[in-house]
């Protein structure tokens, strides 16, 4: 089989490879299968989409969002490379699922609004899978409605021109959206677990998602949360689109 590849952009070393296992994990895939990429450490360099099934890319502490002036030199270099993959991936409408990050660099990428209108608090939020989500082959299997782990300082306001919204909440309108045939991207983390959130709220404290006062008993809601279905999406995307 063809490796997939993770764009990876979180600078933190546990939680970055906290991440990747997840994905592998959560995925059923065996070490190998799944190659990672660290974007905000070295370049992309010439992607040859022949050599992979598919193409994934994660969370990141960047938000598409904030002003160009507020944002490093390390984000700008990282959103560079990542525009410069999308416009490959997209004209060859490659396989491609982005979580988190990913929603905003793609659908930024095609020309929807991301803003802060409809920022999500940490923790569990039930989303709903729209007709033409209950329809589409990488919800095969999920519920019509059923609980992911969220916590985002920005999401989609307004899809861009052409997508298919696949998945809605009530705090955040566009949590999954379709563009072409095989270009996905959730607002919700299809990886996480409870005890992978509470990693990251203890990692994340004082990056101004929540007070940091409130760290313990966000871990404590997450560890009380049935969230068993986002990670078959990763399943349904390696299965979708492994090759040989």
């Amino acid at each position: 089989m063809r490796p997939f590849l993770l764009l990876a952009t979180r600078a933190e070393d546990a939680i970055a490879d906290d991440e990747f296992a997840a994905v592998v994990r959560h995925g059923g895939l065996q070490p190998g299968q799944v190659v990672r990429l660290r974007v905000d450490r070295e370049p992309i360099g010439e992607l040859d989409l022949d050599a992979w099934s598919g193409i994934l890319l994660g969370g990141s502490p960047f938000n598409s969002s904030d002003p160009v002036e507020t944002k490093s030199a390390v984000q700008l270099e990282v959103e560079a490379e990542l525009a410069r993959v999308l416009d490959l991936v997209v004209e060859q409408d490659f396989p491609f699922l982005g979580a988190c990050y990913g929603i905003g660099t793609l659908g930024t990428h095609e020309g929807a609004v991301v803003d802060r209108t409809f920022a999500e608090p940490v923790g569990p939020v039930s989303v709903e899978l729209t007709l033409a989500g209950r329809k589409d082959p990488l919800c095969a299997g999920l519920p019509t409605r059923f609980d992911a782990f969220v916590g985002h300082k920005e999401a989609v306001r307004e899809l861009p021109s052409g997508a298919v919204l696949l998945a809605t909440s009530d705090p955040c309108p566009v949590q999954m959206f379709r563009i072409k045939k095989n270009l996905y991207a959730t607002q919700f983390h299809p990886e996480l677990d409870a005890d992978g959130l509470s990693r990251r709220i203890e990692e994340y404290k004082h990056h101004g998602y929540f007070a940091p006062h409130e760290t313990e008993e966000l871990k404590a809601v997450a560890r009380r949360s049935a969230v068993p279905h986002p990670p078959r999406l990763l399943r349904n995307f390696f299965r979708l689109y492994a090759r040989d």
